[in-house]
């Protein structure tokens, strides 16, 4: 029996998801502000045979900087480099539909995915937090639907702006001097509740036809807009149940929208800590949470909830009448979930939450040996609540390292992860469908 193929992309985020990464001994902390950061984990992951490298984003400081390191570099910038030093890894950047206009953003991605030879995804997000809205002329944060809500139309216009050049109207014929053919470029005239946008895009399509959309999110906004559009689902679980149940959703949900189940990948994210022995990695595992100053981590935690640092005491447990209700909190609905479900689960004080999470966003840590690491994600693909993982090394690029000396080879011993690429663009290493061109020029076409 064929066995299903694991998804693997990895997250550089910056030293590592863990809040003292950079700290790390060995680790340069300054590193993620440099390119050969980037292009030598971009390198080693297509060596590796991953789908894509994932750049995550965020308009504004958002870190006390005292603490840690923060992703504050242009991620189309960092790709288009990245791009040039690689020839088969997908490249997928982070970038937000609340502080972005559509026309630049398909500019850039067409662009980018043209240049790459179809290899670009775009992570759809909904910037929360005052400290963005701030730097882009609000004085709060946008409402949680609202956000969500602009960021349907932009997906809808940015499509259309892909679709605004047939897959022949770049000609090229010298002899008949004839570059392109006008009549194959078409404007969108898109008149919306939020945006007008004339086209066409001065960009032509990529080989993989339209840059892959990937989005995530786990509110009821979220996975609404996941199953209209997204084509890979970033997700955070914790447990089985939880991501059995949005795995089921979300898929349900895009089937009642019209598409097929399988063109949609949902890949949670996972934190890993290796060691050859379990004792190693527990060690190491200790020693990334005594990295994480208990102040940065206080606040860290007190931003997600919503509540004053001075609400939290570390040794009591969290202090659940002070919490709003989750489908109603503002900033980021995901990981609020996220700690409030460890806690409640786990019966955590604020001070071993604090641990749990490591400093970090509240993906799921795994602790153990290769082979343990392994057989985890083997599991969550064959039970069919994953398609793969997002990958969250906890130092990089160490921690990154380690995975692929030592978890990839039991993977590909066990025939779930490839041995070599077999396709050009990231759709196809994605096993995603090159979209049917669609001729968008009617206001409200989908």
């Amino acid at each position: 029996m064929t066995r299903r193929q694991v998804h693997l992309n990895v997250n550089i985020l910056n030293a590592g998801v863990f809040g003292g990464s950079w700290r790390f001994p060995g680790t340069d902390p300054v590193a993620s502000l440099t390119l050969d950061h980037y292009i030598r984990i971009a390198k080693r992951a297509e060596e590796a045979k991953f789908d894509a490298i994932f750049l995550a984003d965020g308009p504004a400081i958002r870190e006390d900087l005292r603490f840690r390191p923060f992703n504050s570099l242009e991620p189309t910038v960092i790709l288009a480099a990245v791009a040039a030093a690689t020839r088969h890894i997908g490249l997928i950047a982070t970038l937000s539909s609340s502080y972005n206009h559509p026309y630049d953003v398909a500019r850039r991605f067409a662009s980018l995915d043209l240049l790459s030879g179809g290899r670009t995804g775009w992570n759809v997000v909904t910037t929360a937090g005052v400290e963005a809205a701030r730097n882009f002329g609000y004085d709060a944060e946008p409402e949680h639907g609202s956000r969500y809500a602009r960021a349907a139309e932009f997906v809808e216009v940015v499509r259309k702006l892909w679709n605004s050049w047939e897959p022949d109207a770049l000609v090229g014929d010298k002899s008949a001097h004839r570059f392109a053919d006008p009549e194959k470029i078409h404007p969108v005239h898109h008149h919306g509740a939020r945006f007008d946008v004339a086209g066409p895009l001065n960009v032509p399509r990529s080989p993989q036809g339209e840059p892959v959309v990937v989005q995530a999110g786990a509110s009821a906004d979220g996975r609404a807009l996941a199953a209209r559009i997204g084509e890979v689902i970033f997700t955070a679980a914790q447990t089985e149940d939880e991501a059995g149940e949005y795995y089921r959703d979300v898929k349900a949900r895009a089937v009642a929208h019209g598409r097929r189940a399988d063109d949609v990948l949902v890949l949670p994210g996972l934190s890993t800590v290796i060691g050859s022995t379990e004792a190693q990695a527990a060690e190491r595992r200790e020693l990334l949470a005594e990295l994480v100053p208990t102040e940065y981590a206080l606040d860290r935690l007190a931003g997600q909830l919503g509540v004053d640092r001075d609400a939290l005491a570390l040794d009591a447990p969290l202090p659940w009448r002070l919490l709003p209700d989750p489908d109603v909190a503002g900033g980021s609905q995901t990981f609020y979930k996220i700690a409030l479900g460890l806690a409640r689960r786990e019966n955590l004080t604020v001070r071993q939450l604090l641990r749990r999470l490591g400093g970090g966003a509240g993906h799921r840590i795994v602790t153990g040996t290769p082979e343990q690491i392994a057989d985890s994600i083997i599991d969550w693909v064959d039970k069919g609540i994953a398609d793969g993982f997002n990958l969250m090394p906890d130092v990089l690029p160490g921690g990154f390292d380690d995975f692929v000396d030592g978890v990839l080879p039991i993977l590909r011993r066990r025939g779930v992860f490839r041995t070599d690429y077999d396709t050009t663009t990231l759709r196809g290493h994605l096993g995603l469908p090159v979209p049917t061109y669609a001729r968008h020029q009617e206001e409200g076409a989908a």
